[in-house]
């Protein structure tokens, strides 16, 4: 039998999802939820238990504050960990818009991405040290954000197996071909890259390339008077470009281009204000989380669509675990440690790519070279992983500010001076350090 540590359980939301996962596969497992808030925690125990009562499903819950009280024995380990939550992610993305940076989610690259690092490695690396020690032989899965900076701090300064997933490369499949009017499970993908800029470099149905098909839809988006942010632009004009899809979409995408969305200028649009508006996801969240609060202390039945199998980030996890413990051998888009696997990204650097699921492994698979085009888009990202670990493990804000500089938002260094030593204040503020 399977025993879950959730650690980061109070993102409701994910633990709703992965629940409902676990509920319609059947199998009998013990969940343990973890989180240091405790009303978020109580929220997400409220819920998880109403669940379970009326399904009937063979899982049992439990709450804890206390990580150590929760690994010991845990067959696989899940961190959805968010430091600060909500209320400090509003300020990773308010602070760089003083100086006139704008984006549309602030939590992988960017002057937001950057704050978010420093603040989460020091409390990963923290779970991953108890992980090795009250739990070594478990599966340790990662989703929190920015992924590769977290998976490259713990496997270079913890040394602990942990293996990145995101949802990504599944859900652009889906995009694909949902417009190529094909079967999402028809269609083969090989993909290679960094969390959030992942390459699709080949794109299939029944061993036909749809490359050609895919150009003539972006041209169809490209040439329309009015783009809206669902029509994901950019990202079709850079697959013209470039010759391979990026994943996953402008919402993302476009934070790793600062210079071609200056002050956030996006189609007649602002990135993040009135394309991908944050502040809507924000309120989507404090909505939902609000939603499900209720939820889990109203004492009438939960609705239907709660135990409803959603896309979203748990949507792999269940299926994966069971892949492995079998030695599958389906192949799943993973982020870990580049061993040769993409031969023109740094060794040892977190790629996103396939790996095939082996008996408790995943074996990476082999990708064609990158070339020096994709390559070098990736290059300063990288370079700014490194940089922005050793600020959040030495805790360095000299090296803090020179991320700032790699990133490419900065406008000039007076500016990167005054932008760092208000994220740095900020970001440290949510830190027990």
């Amino acid at each position: 039998m399977e025993r879950y540590v959730m650690i980061g359980a109070g993102s409701a939301a994910f633990t709703r999802g992965l629940l409902a996962d676990l509920i319609a596969a059947g199998q009998p497992a013990e969940v343990r939820l973890v989180d240091i808030n405790a009303t978020a925690l109580q929220t997400a125990y409220g819920l998880a238990h109403k669940m379970l009562a009326q399904t009937g499903a063979p899982l049992t819950v439990s709450a804890h504050t206390n990580r150590r009280d929760a690994l010991p024995g845990a067959t696989v380990v899940i961190c959805t960990v968010g430091v600060g939550g909500r209320r400090a992610w509003e300020q990773d993305v308010f602070i760089p818009r003083k100086y006139g940076i704008y984006v549309p989610v602030g939590d992988t690259v960017g002057p937001g991405g950057s704050a978010r690092a420093v603040r989460m490695i020091p409390a990963m690396l923290a779970i991953a040290r108890d992980v090795v020690d009250l739990a070594p032989d478990a599966l340790f899965f990662n989703y929190s954000n920015p992924m590769a900076p977290i998976c490259r701090a713990i496997h270079t300064q913890i040394g602990a197996p942990v293996i990145g997933l995101c949802h990504g490369v599944l859900h652009v499949t889906h995009y694909l071909a949902h417009h190529l009017g094909v079967p999402a499970d028809e269609l083969q993908v090989t993909c290679a890259g960094y969390n959030h800029l992942t390459w699709l470099t080949s794109v299939q149905h029944k061993a036909t390339d749809m490359f050609p098909a895919m150009r003539t839809i972006g041209a169809k988006i490209s040439a329309q008077l009015q783009i809206a942010p669902d029509d994901n632009a950019f990202s079709w004009q850079l697959f013209d470009q470039v010759g391979a899809f990026p994943a996953v979409l402008d919402r993302h995408i476009t934070e790793f281009y600062p210079q071609f969305f200056r002050h956030g200028y996006y189609y007649g649009m602002r990135l993040g204000v009135d394309a991908f508006s944050f502040e809507g996801t924000i309120a989507s969240g404090d909505a939902e989380f609000a939603a499900m609060h209720a939820d889990a202390r109203s004492d009438q039945p939960l609705p239907a669509s709660l135990f409803v199998r959603e896309s979203g980030e748990h949507e792999q996890v269940v299926e994966i675990i069971a892949a492995l413990r079998a030695g599958s051998g389906v192949s799943y888009a993973v982020n870990l440690p580049n061993q040769g696997q993409v031969p023109d990204l740094p060794r040892g650097a977190i790629v996103e790519s396939p790996a095939i699921a082996r008996h408790n492994t995943l074996e990476p698979i082999p990708q064609p070279a990158l070339g020096p085009t994709l390559a070098g888009m990736l290059a300063s990202r990288y370079a700014w992983v490194e940089a922005i670990v050793a600020a959040a493990v030495q805790h360095d804000r000299d090296a803090f500010v020179n991320a700032l500089i790699i990133d490419g938002y900065v406008e000039s260094l007076a500016v990167a001076q005054r932008l760092g030593d208000e994220l740095w204040e900020h970001t440290w503020s949510y830190s027990p350090q």
